[in-house]
């Protein structure tokens, strides 16, 4: 009988174990949960990389290949104007004054 009691205890005491190791140990379900997120993150930043390249590629080849699209963006980011045109730049909120009145503008 005491044999038996201790044959229960170890085999409940080595399930105890087994279940721990199996839920919280190094290669368990909270581990596995854990890998699967940092996996899912990682596809999604490639996912997210794979059209920013997509769209850096496309713009390669229009500014190698369309004269009109490398026009619009010289003009676009350098403010260049053609001649007899006439360029206004208004200050946005974060550039100053809404007003429209450069800071030397106001000095005599």
């Amino acid at each position: 009988m005491l044999a038996r009691r201790l044959a229960l205890a170890a085999s409940l005491f080595l399930n105890l174990v087994l279940v721990y190791a199996l839920v919280w140990g190094e290669g368990g379900i909270m581990a596995y949960k854990e890998l699967r997120l940092r996996c899912e993150a990682l596809e999604d930043r490639i996912r997210r990389t794979g059209e920013g390249n997509l769209e850096i590629s496309k713009e390669i080849r229009l500014l190698q290949s369309d004269e009109k699209y490398i026009e619009k963006t010289i003009r676009n980011r350098l403010n260049f104007v053609r001649n007899n045109e006439i360029l206004y730049i208004f200050p946005g909120e974060s550039d100053g004054d809404p007003s429209g009145v450069l800071p030397n503008e106001t000095k005599n």
